[in-house]
């Protein structure tokens, strides 16, 4: 496996004297972390903290396929489907890269006004160096704080991506938003 970047190492003050403030939630349920991310960014709206970034969105009653993403974009909810259509019982994955793609452009747009990151999931895109991780770099960069979704699959490699210096949360709403509440709470660094 090929990791294009490397974020401790792609700061640009290097990682020595960079602090990053670095999150994740990683729960063999992973819509137990969809759900986890998306009440903690709702509730962060609610009390007027700014987030950037992309949260999945658990909605009850609603059929869930494995591989069919909608993707909701922070601050504002507006939802962006990044699934290829697929025929009834063809197999394969369904992420449509270009979508995906889109989507990070908008949250690189917000970064700069917000006062945390959160990725839904850090994925096969992430750990081949594409999706959300210049998004990652940059808040890092910015002393934003990030949370992060991580696909158990996915774990090491979002250990060695970040230097192993992020820390676990566990997949509660309380926990998480108590974190989020008070990184984001600390000024950000120039």
């Amino acid at each position: 496996m090929c990791f294009i970047m490397h974020i401790a190492g792609s700061l640009p003050h290097g990682p020595k004297g960079m602090s990053m403030n670095i999150r994740y939630v990683c729960s063999q349920d992973e819509r137990r972390t969809d759900a986890v991310l998306a009440a903690v960014a709702e509730r962060a709206a609610r009390a007027g903290i700014g987030l950037a970034g992309t949260v999945q969105p658990v909605d009850p009653g609603s059929a869930q396929e494995k591989c069919h993403i909608v993707l909701a974009l922070l601050p504002d909810g507006a939802r962006r489907d990044i699934s290829f259509p697929l025929q009834p019982g063809v197999t394969g994955c369904r992420l449509d890269a270009g979508a995906l793609e889109q989507a990070v452009l908008v949250v690189q747009e917000r970064l700069p006004a917000a006062q945390g990151l959160v990725v839904n999931k850090f994925g096969k895109q992430e750990a081949t160096g594409r999706g959300l991780v210049a998004a990652i770099g940059e808040a890092c960069a910015r002393g934003i704080p990030v949370l992060v979704g991580v696909s158990p699959p996915w774990r090491d490699a979002f250990l060695t991506f970040v230097d192993g210096r992020a820390l676990p949360l566990p997949a509660d709403e309380g926990p998480v938003f108590g974190w989020l509440q008070a990184a984001c709470a600390k000024p950000a660094a120039a």
